[in-house]
């Protein structure tokens, strides 16, 4: 039953890691046009010792690629030539980010629907 009740937790944390990756995606998205903002970066890891299988996300980075230089006079933000610092963020790439983070939380979701079912079974059997 301890097998069983370790996957229902590793499944659990899978879906919690990617609801935060999602997180962050939408935060992206949403400052795609805010000037000088840097994409995050998430990255998975281990949850600690003796949860190998577990994961969490690793402190989130900030995107190192260069801010693009935009060019328009008028902007409150610009400097003496007309050009202001934009977003690095590319709406195609945390598309298929989310996407990604979309498919991974339903695997663990079914997964752990699984082990849920199997755990069911198995008080059904020590029932009778």
């Amino acid at each position: 039953m301890s097998d069983v009740l370790a996957t229902l937790a590793v499944a659990a944390d899978g879906m919690r890691a990617q609801g935060q990756r999602l997180r962050h995606v939408a935060e992206n998205i949403a400052n795609a046009d805010t000037p000088g903002y840097r994409r995050k970066i998430v990255a998975f890891a281990a949850a600690g010792p003796g949860a190998a299988e577990a994961v969490r996300l690793a402190p989130v980075r900030l995107d190192p690629a260069d801010l693009p230089r935009l060019y328009a006079p008028g902007h409150p933000l610009a400097d003496a030539t007309g050009h202001y610092r934009g977003s690095n963020v590319a709406l195609m790439v945390e598309v298929a980010d989310a996407r990604e983070a979309q498919r991974s939380y339903e695997a663990n979701l079914a997964m752990f629907d699984q082990a849920r079912q199997m755990a069911a079974a198995l008080v059904d059997l020590l029932k009778r």
